[in-house]
Formats: structure tokens, C-alpha cells, sequence
């Protein structure tokens, strides 16, 4: 048996049933649901694991890797506000869910609240609800929230094709070091690139850049190139103290929440003429052959799909 978060999701596909109301249910960022009127609604849920999605700095915050629970609200709110700008949709309301440690709970509670306020606030998306319980674990904390889609539609994983070119939205690498918890989602900018142009398919990378990009590829039924020299590097990847290069971190630590989009070549021309956002680049396109690659230093080699996969044994 395959083993791996994926492996599990299309094995939840499979036995997934489709209906009238559902027009798009697991595997991308978002559900897509059909209502009676009005536009479609986006529904997408995110679960934070103390020890395994954050670690509480309890005496240093700030430390590699730690953070404190304002830190954790927020950063539990933006993963989600990330999926939504994933699709090209507008952020309306979430529930919250928590799991508090006994001990402690209820200040934990309050900085989590705050937190998951700050980033709410800035899209203009309501906490309507939740659920609070206490148990002997470390924290969870869970939200779900809805969207819906713009008058284009929802923007899918699905519809990249060959010769279609692949842009980022930001720099890349070394996320663990700060900026996993104090990201900013890319909503504003992944609606306004909507407006400008035909985006064919979208994906915020999570995961790490080779593996998202794998995951666009996967959905659309495509290879891509990835253009090494091209790739944007944050500062904090060339910071991170071990063996890989900057270059690795930015195509694998994961957690930039950055978009990478898919766009037909005439498209590419007027974002590279005339951006409607700061900060994009032009980092590979899509070709017909499956497959990941890696073009370096005039050569073009096998990529893996670099990035974080939950197991699952």
C-alpha cells in the first residue's frame, strides 16, 4: 500500500461521490460548492498540530521554529486566507475550533483569538463560531472558512497546458525562519491578477515550489520546467545554517505561502509589460512531456517534487 498524505487523498477521492451542489470536493484548495443563487461558495479547512505545524515558544519567543500563540491564531487564520487566494476567491467568514491544553488554557485561548483576529480583520472575513474543548494533548487548533468565487469562477490546479508560462508571486526559502508564522496572504494580489488576466490554473505553495508545482502538473495533466537562475530567493534562505543551497530551500522548505500561476504566453507578455502586482516572476513553463525539471546552467535535469509530505503508515 502507498503510504502518504496523498496516497490518502486520492484514496478518499475515489470513494468520494459526487453531486449537483458539489462541483468540485477534495484534492484542490478549495471545495466548490453550487448555490441556488448568487455566486459559487469556496470552503477550505486547515488543521495545526502543536509539535508537528508549530512549536509554542514558551520562555524565547522567536526562536527557530517557535512562536508564540498570537503567532499560532494568526498563522492558523493565513493558511487558510492562502487557499482561498489559491482559487481567486474572496474570504467571508470562519469557524474556529480548539483544542486547549488543561493547563493554561484559557490565556492560551485569548492570545489565540487575538491572533486569528488580526489576519481575519485585514480581509474583511468574520469569526462566526467555533467549538472550545480541553483536553491532557498539546494545542490544536482547526479553522474553516468560507469564500466565494468572483464573477470569472474559481481558479483551479487544473487547466495548465503546455507552453503556458509559470510565475511566483514572491521570493522563496527559508520560511522556518520567521516568516511561516507572520505571512501575509496573497488575496488582494491573487484577485487582482484574476482581473488582468486568464489565469489557467493557481496553487499556493505550501508544500515547497518543486512539490506544488508537481501537484498543479499532476491536476492539469502536464510536465513543467522550472528555471533555476530565474526562481526568486528570499534572504532567509541564504540565513539557513546546513548543507543544502539556497537554491534547494527555495524550491522545497515550503510554507512561503506565495502563489505560482499558469498563464498562456500572450498572458505572460502583458504581466511582464504591465504587472498589475509587485514582486512576480517568470520562473519556467509547462510542457507536454510528465514530469518535473530542472533547468541549470545551460542543462536540464530530473527535479523531485522537493517539499513536506505528511506520513501516514
Amino acid at each position: 500500500m502507498t503510504t502518504g498524505e496523498f496516497a490518502f487523498l486520492e484514496w478518499l477521492r475515489q470513494r468520494t461521490p459526487s453531486t449537483e451542489r458539489v462541483l468540485l470536493g477534495p484534492g484542490d484548495d478549495t471545495a466548490i460548492l453550487r448555490w441556488p443563487r448568487g455566486p459559487h461558495c469556496l470552503v477550505t479547512t486547515d488543521m495545526l498540530l502543536e509539535g508537528s505545524c508549530f512549536r509554542l515558544a514558551e520562555t524565547h519567543p522567536g526562536t527557530r521554529g517557535a512562536g508564540t500563540a498570537r503567532q499560532v491564531g494568526r498563522k492558523a487564520m493565513a493558511v487558510n486566507l492562502s487557499d482561498m487566494a489559491a482559487m481567486a476567491g474572496i474570504p467571508v467568514a470562519a469557524v474556529v475550533s480548539i483544542g486547549l491544553p488543561r493547563k493554561g488554557g484559557r490565556a492560551l485561548a485569548e492570545e489565540l483569538y487575538l491572533g486569528l483576529r488580526e489576519r481575519a480583520d485585514a480581509f474583511n472575513t468574520a469569526i462566526i463560531g467555533g467549538d472550545t474543548n480541553s483536553w491532557d494533548g498539546p494545542l490544536v487548533i482547526n479553522v474553516a472558512l468560507l469564500g466565494e468565487a468572483t464573477p470569472r469562477g474559481a481558479v483551479r490546479r487544473k487547466g495548465a497546458r503546455p507552453g503556458d508560462r509559470l510565475f511566483v508571486t514572491g521570493p522563496l526559502g527559508g520560511s522556518l525562519l520567521g516568516k511561516h508564522f507572520d505571512f501575509m496572504p496573497r488575496v488582494r494580489e491573487a484577485l487582482a491578477l484574476h482581473a488582468a488576466v486568464d489565469l489557467h490554473a493557481m496553487i499556493d505553495i505550501s508544500d515547497g515550489l518543486a512539490a506544488d508545482v508537481a501537484h498543479l502538473c499532476a491536476e492539469s495533466g502536464c510536465g513543467a520546467l522550472l528555471y533555476a537562475d530565474a526562481i526568486p530567493i528570499a534572504e532567509a534562505a541564504h540565513a539557513m545554517a546546513d548543507d543544502r543551497t539556497p537554491l534547494e530551500h527555495a524550491l522545497g522548505d515550503g510554507e512561503d505561502f506565495e502563489l505560482v500561476f499558469a498563464v498562456a504566453p500572450a498572458e505572460a507578455e502583458t504581466l511582464l509589460r504591465i504587472p498589475p502586482i509587485a514582486g512576480l516572476t517568470l520562473i519556467g513553463e509547462c510542457v507536454a512531456e510528465a514530469g518535473l525539471w530542472l533547468q541549470e546552467n545551460g542543462r536540464r535535469r530530473p527535479l523531485p517534487p522537493l517539499g513536506y509530505v505528511h506520513t501516514l503508515e
